[in-house]
């Protein structure tokens, strides 16, 4: 087992601006090891959301009043601000979304429905998210397009994979950036250079690589790129929708109403510009400032920093459970570079539901289950498997509570 490195920034001060990381759950200190699913939300996001509805409440763009042009400039500033951090040349090429889901449904209703004929084919990997795979088999049955899959080997795209599917007939590529089942990265950078050769757009599912990682979507060179801010200290009915101008300009709004019109008359209307030809009606404004207010948390704490902390978190953890024969881990070892603070694990004897609630009743929050990855957990020979996710306030002592919690799985299984 390698001995624990100290975290470039100072744990313990980071954990007190979480407010919920006080709280006890059965009168066991909670450790909270679902940051997957959601991440928790620092002082500084809850205050922001608060000043909004306490002192500036109002609709944006659509008064003249104070309240509302102070809504307004927040809620613009937050798309400078989010667009900066994630390498975006301005406030034009993002879009807030409520989450993740609702940008791929964007691209894949709004440019995939227009643009993927019939006889072309979108290359999605095996272990995509529902939330990305599910609106590509919408696109592929209404143009009788052919679906096809990179597949994967403990979590990495195998080799010759990228070369041998995405070809001349090409018109579309969807890939997870982090995979939320193995926690690895894929390499999206060379997968978007291959389909530009082809004259294909590349969508990049950022749900989980945003929140723990640089990320610089103008270096990726992505056409579309997706994430939500609920996973990155953001607040709930947040998410980002960035895009190429010509790769926007592509696009036809899939929502209509009002926000996004430029002229309405009776029999048509035109659209406004960008970005707000895809936000329509009353936008979330709360949330759009809650989550530029964490973009400048993440952003104090250093990316870097961050990506850092969780690598070296999780591999104590992994390094543990790789010991235990009782425990199948699914993903690369610890000493692959190419891993993220993701581990999906199943106990012997017990059933990832019944591992999960154990956990629980040890404070360990983990999630069981397919994790929205059915197809993927069928290629994996299992029915669901216990998850338990890493983020920027935990520490080595809840990666050893967690395995403690483990060997309480085991004894009742026993």
């Amino acid at each position: 087992m390698s001995v624990e490195k100290a975290s470039p920034y100072n744990v313990d001060e980071v954990r007190d601006d979480f407010p919920v990381l006080n709280r006890t759950v059965d009168g066991e200190k909670l450790v909270y090891l679902d940051n997957a699913a959601t991440s928790q939300k620092p002082q500084s996001v809850i205050d922001a959301v608060s000043e909004f509805y306490e002192e500036y409440n109002a609709n944006v763009h659509r008064g003249l009043h104070t309240l509302s042009q102070e809504a307004s400039e927040a809620y613009e500033n937050a798309h400078d601000r989010v667009a900066e951090f994630i390498g975006a040349d301005g406030r034009e090429n993002v879009v807030f979304t409520s989450n993740t889901t609702e940008g791929v449904n964007a691209v894949a209703f709004g440019w995939g429905m227009h643009h993927v004929d019939e006889g072309d084919n979108i290359v999605l990997t095996q272990m995509e998210h529902h939330s990305s795979l599910v609106p590509w088999q919408q696109v592929a049955q209404a143009n009788d397009a052919e679906l096809r899959f990179l597949k994967v080997d403990e979590g990495v795209v195998e080799e010759g994979e990228v070369e041998e599917k995405i070809d001349e007939d090409t018109a579309a590529v969807s890939v997870v950036h982090m995979s939320n089942v193995f926690g690895t990265v894929t390499p999206v950078k060379d997968i978007i250079d291959r389909a530009h050769e082809h004259g294909a757009r590349v969508l990049v599912d950022g749900a989980q690589s945003v929140p723990h990682m640089p990320v610089d979507v103008g270096e990726m060179n992505a056409d579309f790129f997706v994430t939500s801010g609920h996973k990155m200290c953001g607040p709930t009915g947040s998410g980002v929708l960035y895009g190429k101008t010509e790769a926007f300009h592509e696009t036809q709004p899939y929502q209509y109403g009002g926000e996004m019109i430029k002229l309405v008359e009776y029999e048509e209307a035109t659209w406004t510009d960008l970005p707000w030809r895809f936000e329509a009606g009353t936008p979330n404004i709360a949330q759009g400032i809650g989550l530029a207010a964490a973009v400048d948390y993440l952003e104090d704490l250093g990316m870097e920093k961050i990506h850092e902390h969780e690598r070296e978190v999780t591999r104590h953890a992994l390094e543990m459970m790789e010991d235990d024969d009782e425990v199948t881990v699914y993903g690369p070892s610890s000493d692959h570079e190419n891993r993220g603070g993701v581990i999906s694990f199943n106990v012997s004897d017990a059933h990832a539901h019944d591992t999960s609630e154990l956990l629980s009743d040890e404070g360990v929050a983990t999630r069981s289950g397919h994790h929205c990855a059915q197809p993927l957990m069928r290629e994996m020979g299992v029915p669901a498997t216990t998850r338990a996710s890493f983020y920027l306030y935990n520490t080595y002592e809840e990666a050893e509570a967690l395995v403690e919690g483990i060997e309480t799985v085991k004894e009742v299984f026993a």
